[in-house]
């Protein structure tokens, strides 16, 4: 199917169906209540065929305010704007039911009538949708540039046309200018919290690459920014500045001399740091320079003097890694290895000879396949598994679930990779080799491949190479352990979590939902507890020794309860306002998230490491509903000024609480507000 065919130039038709269209809204807006759902879909109908003519989308947007009026949103979130989430428009673009798809143009045009001055709108401001607009271009800009792939035309058909047509129109209206600043800024914000899956970042920056080489579309101000990306992966020194493919480039190290090659080494350090990005080249320089002299290989992996003595102790491994690893197919390693020698792990005396068992490690046929099937074969399986191990010892708040409802499973590997590195590599070993990972519960052996099942139903495979081995074993001793406690009362985590994360998890557990009824159970001891447990100043200044698992209500922007989540509780401590906040690992791909009612995770600019989430205390004690202690050492509950304490509750009774009250507090509140009181 070609797409650029997709809208018709038929002049004629177009007004045809504006016609017919007029009609249906004008239907939909007499229609009673109860009626509009029917009337509706004739609209949605209409208006899809109006989007796959030339100039439909404008005549659309015109009628916006019409549209909405007529009731075409009512009963959908759509109804709503100022509540709407960008990120969540690209799924609904590329939906394959065309109501879908339908209603997410028809709202994206409302606002583009908004943000342009046409539409006065009671909820969204004209900055508000011009803002909005942006975002959902940076995210969906792929279909702004892209090719249709083999996906797009199997779920979509016809009906992608819609969707590439809209987000044209939008540019068109909005300008290619305001797509790239928000781009850059999005990308920036997620390479800020450094994840090992740099996949999607790398493609976002491609098309920013494609639009720079564009001479229709000026970047202005943003030229600068979209140079740092680009050039972080297309041209990161001099001698690749013009990105000349690597066997000139070899061709020129070759030729180097030791000031050149220095040269070289800094600007790609320099790059990989600035951006936790790395090129093809730098790989392609780094199995050069293994040769050269440890001064250059420490000025291309840009390492402190921690990392640099690592290097002079372990040279040997760090030789076989990077031959091993490091390939222009898998040039993430670097940052991996650099990232596990500056936080000198290998002084472990047990992890020198488990990543050397790792390199000669003989994987299994289901490993290499799995490997294979998502990786592809431009490097060994064996070489993908490597590199992923890299990057998990490196930065193991980089871990990610994926689109997948394994969260405890990703923030196992996370803490482990934290805490523990060579017990993760011992997983690792029976996953890939073995097929299978034997775990303790309360004494009993548990095998992932006797358990019965974990959590998710099937796996989606946007996960790193350690993830991807994994997960499946995780997930399914954890279902495993849920099992064999199922008959206990009171949440499972209790048990499952010390046995399975570590014996640093604390014994002591506390909650505050009735896990039979749902409800807040004693929430003023919960939160008092949680003071005395973690806040410096209710407990005499002690730091959090090992990261502690925790769970957290997850809610919306508009505060709606979403669910439960697993994240790990890393540290608590002053930021630089001297407000006292906790940081966090949360294994979700982008932690920066707004929970409605004011709270909005940070994962910069409060003194946040790379790939933590912080909170003031206040604000995520509002969102807990479980964590761990050390019973041995927990004192009294802390005594927190009441009106601390009551806004937190106050919060939690707003949001995700608000359905959960106890019958005494339900039975109080209707009492108050009773017409005899």
């Amino acid at each position: 199917m070609d797409y650029s065919n997709a809208q018709q130039a038929a002049p004629g038709k177009l007004e045809g169906l504006l016609v017919k269209l007029d009609d249906a809204v004008a239907q939909l807006a007499r229609a009673k209540p109860f009626a509009k759902v029917g009337k509706a879909h004739l609209v949605f109908d209409l208006a899809r065929r109006v989007l796959m003519q030339t100039g439909g989308c404008e005549a659309i947007e015109e009628r916006a305010q019409e549209l909405e009026e007529s009731g075409v949103f009512q009963g959908t979130d759509w109804a709503h704007p100022h509540i709407l989430i960008p990120t969540l428009t690209s799924q609904s673009l590329r939906s394959p039911s065309a109501d879908t798809v339908a209603l997410e143009a028809l709202s994206e045009l409302r606002l583009l009538a908004v943000a342009t001055g046409r539409y006065c709108h009671p909820y969204v401001s004209s900055e508000q949708a011009h803002h909005f607009l942006a975002q959902v271009l940076a995210i969906n800009l792929a279909l702004l540039f892209g090719t249709a792939g083999e996906a797009e035309r199997e779920t979509q058909g016809r009906l992608a046309g819609v969707s590439r047509a809209l987000v044209q129109h939008l540019a068109d209206r909005i300008g290619y200018e305001h797509v790239i600043d928000q781009l850059i800024a999005e990308i920036w914000r997620l390479l800020n919290q450094r994840p090992i899956q740099t996949g999607p970042v790398k493609q976002m920056i491609t098309q920013i690459a494609i639009c720079s080489s564009d001479p229709d579309i000026e970047l202005g101000a943003s030229g600068q920014g979209a140079y740092r990306l680009i050039s972080s992966l297309f041209g990161p020194t001099e001698a690749s500045r013009e990105d000349p493919g690597l066997n000139v480039y070899r061709e020129r190290l070759a030729a180097m001399d030791q000031r050149g090659l220095q040269a070289e080494a800094m600007g790609c350090a320099r790059a990989m740091h600035d951006t936790g990005l790395v090129s093809a080249y730098h790989a392609e320089l780094l199995r050069f320079l293994v040769d050269q002299g440890e001064q250059l290989l420490s000025e291309a992996l840009g390492l402190s003097s921690t990392g640099r003595d690592c290097l002079l102790c372990y040279t040997d491994l760090v030789h076989a890694l990077i031959r091993e690893a490091v390939t222009p197919e898998t040039p993430q390693s670097v940052y991996g290895l650099a990232l596990m020698l500056e936080r000198g792990i290998l002084y472990n005396p047990a992890m020198g000879p488990a990543l050397w068992r790792q390199v000669n490690l003989p994987l299994s046929r289901p490993t290499r396949e799995q490997l294979a099937l998502v990786f592809g074969g431009s490097a060994s399986p064996r070489t993908r598994l490597l590199e992923g191990v890299l990057c998990v010892m490196g930065a193991p708040l980089g871990v990610g679930q994926g689109n997948n409802p394994t969260c405890q499973s990703a923030r196992a590997i996370s803490m482990w990779a934290y805490t523990d590195p060579d017990f993760l590599l011992q997983l690792l070993v029976w996953a890939a080799r073995d097929d299978e990972i034997i775990m303790h519960f309360e004494g009993k052996p548990v095998s992932s491949v006797a358990s019965a099942g974990g959590v998710a139903r099937e796996l989606h495979l946007d996960l790193d190479a350690v993830s991807l081995i994994l997960v499946p074993h995780l997930d399914r001793l954890y279902g495993e352990m849920g099992r064999l406690c199922a008959d206990r009362d009171g949440d499972p985590h209790r048990w499952i979590n010390p046995e399975f994360h570590g014996w640093w998890c604390g014994r002591g557990f506390s909650i505050n939902v009735d896990v039979a009824t749902g409800r807040l159970v004693d929430l003023d001891n919960f939160l008092r507890h949680f003071y005395a447990s973690y806040h410096p100043f209710y407990n005499g200044n002690q730091p959090l020794i090992h990261p502690q698992p925790a769970g957290i209500a997850v809610t919306d922007s508009a505060s709606r309860f979403i669910g439960w989540h697993a994240i790990t509780i890393l540290r608590v401590g002053l930021d630089p306002e001297q407000t006292m906040r906790v940081y966090f690992f949360n294994p979700n791909n982008d932690s920066a998230q707004d929970w409605g009612d004011g709270i909005k995770v940070s994962t910069s600019g409060h003194d946040e490491r790379h790939g933590e989430s912080s909170l003031p205390f206040g604000e995520f004690a509002s969102r807990l509903y479980i964590f761990h202690y050390d019973p041995l050492e927990h004192g009294a509950l802390a005594d927190v000024r009441p009106e601390e304490l009551q806004a937190v509750m106050d919060q939690v009774h707003r949001t995700w609480g608000q359905d959960r009250l106890p019958a005494a507090e339900l039975q109080a509140d209707e009492g108050q507000s009773s017409p005899g009181e």
